[in-house]
């Protein structure tokens, strides 16, 4: 077995059991013990294992969701201070990626009441929606399908993926669960956190959108480290915070509101 499809795997074997050991993995897979720890080492890298004497065992991350609705009420100041931050990075005849982020649902919304010209893909239901009520858009969209997460209102899946992958953008505007302490991008939902990292993949930029609640929170499931991505906009992040922030060598900018 190739190593990522046997890190998603040992990744199964800890969400099942809470923990694993190395040699748990040299019998599961036949590897040697050498193998089992460097995919650890690789599942820590990630945020997706932490490492113990002779193995590993679930971050304390968690996996609760709200639903779009919810989230999309919450912080709405935040959210419109760093949508208004973000827009200024839209350029004309750009390709985006907009996730499905209510974060990313606020900077949909400037894009289009600014008239930039731009193509976005997106797997966000609300985002589509608000696109088709504005009379004479300047965007066009193009709907990443696949399978319909109601809580969410956003759709992932490997068919989701696929789209994706078909497509190449100039810039991705993503948010996510929470940031965890090794730099890690994380989201409660394993099909969001995959379509994420692919989208990251296929763009030639990539900026979080942040607020200061992100970095207090974790999702369960890892999407990339930090250094992946090209910039992170942020909103009431302590000065401590953005300094943890900039340690990974991401560049960081702040709206109103937040450390500067």
């Amino acid at each position: 077995m190739l190593a990522e499809p046997r890190r998603l795997a040992i990744v199964e074997m800890l969400r099942a059991a809470g923990a694993v050991t190395v040699a748990d993995i040299e019998a599961r897979f036949g590897v040697s013990s050498m193998t089992a720890r460097r995919d650890l080492a690789e599942l820590e890298r990630q945020g997706a294992a932490r490492r113990t004497h002779g193995g590993a065992v679930l971050p304390a991350f968690s996996g609760n969701e709200d639903s779009f609705g919810q989230r999309v009420e919450r912080d709405a100041e935040a959210k419109a201070a760093i949508a208004e931050l973000a827009v200024g990075r839209v350029a004309a005849g750009e390709t985006i990626f907009l996730d499905s982020s209510s974060t990313t649902f606020f900077l949909a919304r400037r894009i289009l009441e600014s008239g930039v010209a731009v193509t976005v893909l997106t797997n966000s239901l609300p985002v589509l929606n608000l696109a088709s009520t504005y009379a004479g858009a300047n965007v066009d969209v193009l709907a990443i399908g696949g399978s319909l997460r109601g809580l969410t209102q956003s759709f992932v899946g490997p068919h989701a993926v696929q789209m994706v992958k078909a497509h190449f953008a100039d810039h991705l505007f993503l948010s996510c669960k929470g940031v965890s302490r090794t730099g890690i991008l994380t989201d409660a939902d394993p099909l969001e956190a995959e379509l994420k990292r692919v989208m990251i993949a296929q763009a030639a930029a990539s900026t979080v959108l942040l607020d200061g609640t992100k970095l207090s929170e974790r999702g369960l499931n890892a999407i990339a480290p930090l250094s992946d991505v090209t910039d992170v906009l942020t909103y009431g992040v302590a000065e401590r915070d953005l300094a943890v922030l900039r340690s990974t060598g991401v560049q960081v900018a702040s709206a109103a509101g937040g450390g500067r």
